[in-house]
């Protein structure tokens, strides 16, 4: 309180003071703002949800966000309870999620639809003001639709339980339907409870590759009301091909080859694949390409037999312009010690062999038409022409380079929120538990450093106009973060990629995980690395992706007592075969934490048609004594901070270090 502010403070932050009274020009104005935001701190916190490893599955991505993670139906549950059948809970459930399309239907079955209207109104504003409470009128209002907003905000604050504004009530939702406005009310209400259920979305990174529909949510992110990405490895590999780094660009086109992912590049950003395809065919004409079909349980999209074959040489021609074009990276920086990754000049192209450190190995192809003995890293005079062409096609598209716009003002290597500290992959770690220090251009860095560098060196690589040197190494560090030992991002000895599609051998394919994946289980390490990034507060989290949680093995998402969790439990349907689910979120609300654990999602269909919500098990992670408020956030150190600032300009006014100005002269002068 004002009571402990001494002069000295208040002059010494007198310029900061005479800004601020700029907005609070009177006490009577500095001490409202104080009321306002004291009240504010005694809300309960708003509920966050985490997701990570999307990975283009747009449809369970789009549901879980509508049904957040069940948070819809538990507060259905809770509101209803045995007022309603448990059918007609999940029809609301479902018209919540799915409004226009449950509208549609409804309308072809209901025999009397206004009082089907006059039902549902009542029931949908019920959970609308539930989800509402917790936050202040003002911030309800400014998510509120404009051409409901006044209506929604009456139905909210007055209920029809009270006698004096029954009828009132009343009338207002019969007049809704009675001027044939119910359809777009049901809507826009629907949309407001799904906005309000979740404060704030969190997404642990690899939004891309293998799902056909990355670019749809993408689409979603960028509009989302409150949302923070953690770049993951597969995120980073597109954001270094909207940046120009043509080993990233071969990459990103080969993953989506494999995973017969053509929609994503053709349709999501118009990527011009046509000279590819040309390429493919004429230097893979007499070619099967049998070991580059592409997988055909990681969608649900299906290609005929001659498609296919082209994807296929597609797939081929890529791969071999990817090795090339990384060995020309790993060539020109010694400094990433990727030597070991320099292996086409180890192929007997006469005997179809590999000679690896010190085992000759059988190619399982030995048809490499551009493989040049003399020079094998260098493209052929085509390969160079059509890369051009790629990379011309990535730079020009207007939608890519919006929804990379969106990964970086939204995005970051690592998060610190309401202490727990989210990140994609790993933190470099020596095997005794300690930071490993990694050299970036002769200066070492570990821990939080290490990933503020990466950070600036990203956003380097891609918003750097000038060709400099600092720009041409970022681009190749970009790259290094999709597969280089060293990466927080990737964290491995190696990325197999050449010997899982040339080579039968299983040894040589293995890829060993760095330091991290094993200490985390160990809640010694997971402290210190929370102490190393600053992460305070008596229940303290780290949140990773990037590793699949093998449920049907047994594996637990909860690691080292709790302090860490794991909520990669396979989204992607190449996953589901090994993990035996279809992915992890995390709720974080007033009362703890809950991890989700969801079966694979049927359809869009499906759940609209026949009400099939996504089957999930809940698993409490955390419950707190209390429950939590906002000033036990972030948000309320932020807001207790700019409480002690008004007090100490009510201080100053009030002693006479400024004076109050009254707001009608505020601008008389000018």
């Amino acid at each position: 309180m004002t009571k402990d502010i001494t002069a000295e403070q208040v002059l010494g932050d007198l310029r900061y003071l005479t800004l601020l009274a700029r907005s609070f020009p009177t006490v009577a104005d500095a001490s409202t703002e104080i009321i306002n935001l004291e009240a504010i701190l005694n809300l309960p916190k708003g509920t966050e949800h985490f997701l990570s490893d999307i990975h283009g599955e747009y449809q369970a991505f789009n549901h879980v966000l509508r049904n957040a993670s069940g948070a819809i139906k538990r507060k259905v549950n809770e509101i209803f309870n045995n007022s309603l059948r448990d059918h007609e809970k999940k029809e609301l459930c479902t018209l919540i999620y799915y409004p226009e399309q449950k509208l549609e239907l409804v309308r072809q079955q209901e025999t009397d639809l206004d009082d089907w209207y006059l039902i549902t109104l009542n029931q949908l504003v019920r959970v609308c003001r539930n989800v509402s409470s917790k936050y202040t009128r003002s911030k309800v209002r400014k998510a509120l639709p404009k051409e409901f907003s006044y209506i929604i905000q009456e139905l909210l604050h007055e209920s029809s339980d009270e006698p004096n504004k029954s009828a009132y009530v009343d009338q207002i939702i019969s007049t809704i339907i009675s001027t044939g406005r119910a359809t777009d009310f049901i809507i826009a209400i629907c949309n407001l409870i799904q906005r309000l259920t979740i404060d704030q979305l969190h997404i642990i990174g690899d939004i891309y590759d293998r799902g056909p529909g990355a670019h749809i949510i993408m689409d979603t992110l960028c509009r989302y009301h409150n949302v923070d990405i953690q770049w993951g490895n597969h995120d980073i590999l597109w954001m270094g091909a909207a940046a120009g780094n043509e080993g990233s660009i071969a990459n990103v086109i080969r993953m989506c080859m494999r995973y017969g992912n053509l929609a994503t590049l053709e349709d999501g950003y118009g990527i011009n694949l046509l000279p590819l395809a040309t390429f493919a065919m004429e230097v893979y004409a007499d070619d099967p390409c049998d070991l580059f079909m592409p997988l055909t349980n990681a969608s649900d999209i299906t290609f005929d037999e001659k498609t296919t074959r082209l994807i296929a040489r597609m797939h081929k021609a890529i791969t071999i312009i990817q090795f090339k074009l990384e060995g020309q990276i790993i060539r020109r920086r010694p400094e990433f010690k990727m030597d070991d990754r320099l292996l086409l000049h180890r192929i007997d192209l006469k005997k179809g062999t590999i000679h690896i450190d010190g085992k000759t190995y059988e190619l399982k192809d030995h048809y490499w038409p551009t493989l040049n003995p003399k020079d094998p890293y260098a493209l052929s005079i085509e390969e160079e022409a059509l890369m051009k062409r790629i990379k011309h096609s990535f730079e020009c598209s207007e939608k890519l380079r919006l929804h990379m716009r969106c990964l970086f003002t939204h995005g970051s290597l690592y998060q610190i929120s309401n202490s727990n500290l989210l990140f994609h992959a790993s933190v470099p770690m020596n095997p005794d538990g300690t930071l490993k220090e990694v050299d970036i251009e002769g200066k070492l860095y570990k821990g939080k450093a290490l990933l503020d560098k990466v950070d600036q060196l990203v956003r380097t690589a891609y918003f750097d106009a000038d060709d400099s040197p600092e720009k041409d190494f970022a681009l190749d560090y970009i790259w290094y973060l999709w597969e280089g030992p060293d990466s927080p991002l990737f964290d491995k000895s190696k990325m197999a990629t050449f010997e899982r599609c040339f080579l039968s051998d299983k040894e040589v394919q293995r890829e060993e995980k760095g330091a991290y994946y094993a200490l985390r289980e160990e809640e010694a390490v997971c402290d210190r690395l929370l102490d190393a990034f600053g992460v305070t507060g008596t229940h303290r989290h780290i949140i990773n992706g990037h590793v699949p949680v093998r449920s049907i093995k047994g594996e637990n998402p909860i690691k080292a007592g709790g302090k860490l969790l794991v909520i990669d439990g396979g989204f992607s349907k190449a996953y589901h075969p090994e993990t035996g689910i279809a992915g992890y979120t995390l709720v974080y609300h007033s009362r703890g934490f809950q991890l989700v654990q969801h079966e694979p999602f049927l359809s869009t269909d499906e759940a609209i048609k026949e009400g099939k919500d996504i089957r999930s098990t809940t698993i409490v992670v955390e419950l707190s004594a209390h429950r939590q408020m906002v000033k036990d956030t972030d948000k309320g150190a932020e807001l207790q901070q700019q409480i002690h600032d008004l007090e100490k300009l009510l201080y100053a006014f009030r002693n006479g270090f400024i004076k109050e100005k009254e707001r009608s002269s505020i601008y008389s002068s000018k």
